[in-house]
């Protein structure tokens, strides 16, 4: 016996269409399934035009175009009102499940609009310990509770590549330079400091100065920001006549303090860092040395919280 199948679209094939856009051309609109379901509520294509304060007449030829295109009845129309069909009580229940995750994907998305959800992906260098950028990203969280922010450490140059293809909204890095791709903007500065043994001869000293290093023996972690202090240190302890004994340490920055207190060398580090306490070493202020510090973004970047995040960053620096 030979099956014979009926193609045409049932009221579920014919949601699906519209809901998951599975590439079958559909003339079902939105506003006639909001229709459908205010004359189910109201029993009424009358009470339901007055609900959505629209024409009768209107919501009567939506409805029509509606079952034409499903090629199904969904009403018994009569002089009281109307009542569904057997294919409309069916096409209700999907209808209802539709249209609330419609509502729920435009609440979202109005939320990350309004940046009250969403993440922001933040490239660091300096030190969350204290400071500007502890102020900032604490403010920034009080404010927008909701948005996730992701913390990624890194070096200035990770950072702009980060940036550029978009796999960091925005970067706090040292220094004021031109970056190719990039926005960038000063914020604020920190003061350059010392770290040493507390029980080095050094720590007594009120004042120090680089003529006072030229002697010591430097360590710096093999990740950021080891070499920018390496290159920072050469940079300015080559002019004192004296080979620069700088050694590279394969750990990391909290380490780095530990291998000083033991006597393993001498560190440098910024003023943010300094409110973080580790047994047996000490900080001292370098005289006369300070860092600039810069967010940096791209200007095709479009994601709203990371557009608040950088007009509270650039509050907070007027206001420091």
């Amino acid at each position: 016996m030979t099956a014979i199948r009926n193609n045409r679209a049932s009221p579920d094939d014919a949601l699906t269409n519209i809901v998951e856009g599975n590439g079958r051309k559909s003339a079902v609109r939105l506003h006639q399934l909001r229709y459908f379901v205010a004359a189910v509520d109201y029993g009424s294509f009358r009470k339901a035009a007055a609900a959505l304060a629209i024409q009768e007449s209107s919501i009567s030829r939506r409805i029509r175009d509606l079952e034409d295109e499903l090629g199904a009845s969904l009403f018994v129309r009569y002089a009281g009102g109307v009542r569904l069909t057997v294919a409309g009580r069916e096409f209700l229940r999907n209808t209802r499940h539709a249209l609330r995750q419609i509502d729920i994907g435009v609440t979202k998305v109005a939320a990350v609009g309004r940046a009250e959800q969403g993440l922001v992906k933040v490239g660091i260098f300096s030190s969350l310990a204290s400071g500007f950028l502890f102020d900032l990203l604490r403010a920034f969280g009080s404010r927008h509770p909701k948005v996730q922010l992701d913390i990624i450490d890194g070096s200035p140059p990770e950072h702009v590549a980060a940036v550029r293809n978009l796999n960091l909204d925005v970067a706090f890095i040292t220094g004021m330079p031109a970056w190719d791709g990039c926005e960038a903007e000063h914020l604020w500065c920190e003061k350059v400091f010392l770290v040493l043994p507390d029980d080095h001869p050094l720590a007594d000293k009120p004042d120090l100065g680089w003529a006072d290093l030229a002697s010591e023996r430097f360590i710096v972690s093999d990740g950021a920001p080891g070499l920018e202090i390496h290159e920072y240190l050469v940079a300015r302890l080559a002019g004192l006549g004296r080979k620069v004994e700088i050694q590279t340490q394969q750990v990391g920055r909290d380490n780095i303090l530990s291998l000083v207190a033991v006597g393993q060398g001498l560190t440098l580090t910024s003023e943010a860092t300094t409110v973080a306490q580790f047994p047996g070493i000490a900080y001292r202020e370098l005289a006369g040395e300070v860092l600039p510090f810069s967010m940096i973004w791209s200007a095709i970047n479009d994601n709203p919280a990371c557009r608040r995040l950088l007009s509270l960053a650039r509050a907070a620096s007027k206001q420091a």
